[in-house]
C-alpha cells in the first residue's frame, strides 16, 4: 500500500486499509481497488472530522437530533456476527446528526452530548481500532503556534506555517474558535 502497486494511484495508510477491510463484512468478498481504497479514505476522514466536531460541540437545552438508539442500533450489529459495516453505517448517521448540531440546524442536551461522545468513540476507537493518523497532533500543535504568532502579530510566522502547511496538502481554515484542518490528497 505504499503507493508503488500498479493499481495504485497513490500511498495508502494502514488506518485507510483498516477502514477499507472493516467496511465490509468479515465474511464477504472485498472488491478490491484504488477507487474503493480513495473512497474509504474520505470515509474515514469524515468520521474522524465528524468526531473532531463533536469534541468541540456544547449542548443547548433539549435533544431535537436522532442521536438516542445510536449505542443500541451499534450494539446490535456488533451482536449480528460482527457487522462491522452496519456499525460504520450507523456512525455516519451520527455524522449527519452531529453537522446538523454543528450547523445549529439541531440540538442535544447535556446528557445525550455526553452519550453520543462515548458512543462514537466506544465504537469508532475502542472497537473498530481507527484513530487519527500520527501527524495529526503535530499538524495541530503547528496550528497552536500559528495562533501564538498571530496574537504576537508575527504574521510572517503565521503566513509561512500556514503556507508550509499548505504545500504539504493541509488545507487550513481560519475561524472565530482557531483554525482546523483537513489532509487533501
Amino acid at each position: 500500500f505504499a503507493g508503488n502497486h500498479e493499481k495504485l494511484a497513490q500511498a495508502y495508510t494502514p488506518m485507510t486499509v483498516r477502514f477499507f477491510i472493516l467496511q465490509a463484512h468479515y465474511r464477504s468478498t472485498v472488491d478490491f481497488s484504488n477507487e474503493a481504497l480513495q473512497a474509504a479514505e474520505k470515509g474515514m476522514q469524515r468520521l474522524l472530522e465528524a468526531y473532531k466536531t463533536l469534541s468541540g460541540l456544547t449542548a443547548s437545552g433539549e435533544t431535537t437530533a436522532d442521536v438516542k438508539e445510536l449505542r443500541s442500533k451499534c450494539y446490535d450489529a456488533m451482536n449480528d456476527d460482527m457487522n462491522t459495516a452496519q456499525v460504520i453505517s450507523h456512525l455516519f448517521d451520527a455524522c449527519r446528526a452531529i453537522n446538523q448540531i454543528a450547523d445549529k440546524k439541531a440540538a442535544i442536551s447535556e446528557t445525550d452530548l455526553a452519550e453520543l461522545k462515548d458512543t462514537f468513540r466506544l465504537f469508532a476507537f475502542d472497537i473498530l481500532g481507527l484513530k487519527e493518523e500520527r501527524f495529526g497532533k503535530v499538524v495541530d500543535m503547528l496550528l497552536q503556534q500559528r495562533q501564538v504568532a498571530k496574537a504576537n502579530k508575527d504574521w510572517a510566522t503565521s503566513d509561512k506555517i500556514r503556507d508550509e502547511l499548505a504545500a504539504l496538502g493541509f488545507e487550513i481554515k481560519d475561524g472565530k474558535d482557531g483554525s482546523t484542518w483537513k489532509l487533501n490528497r
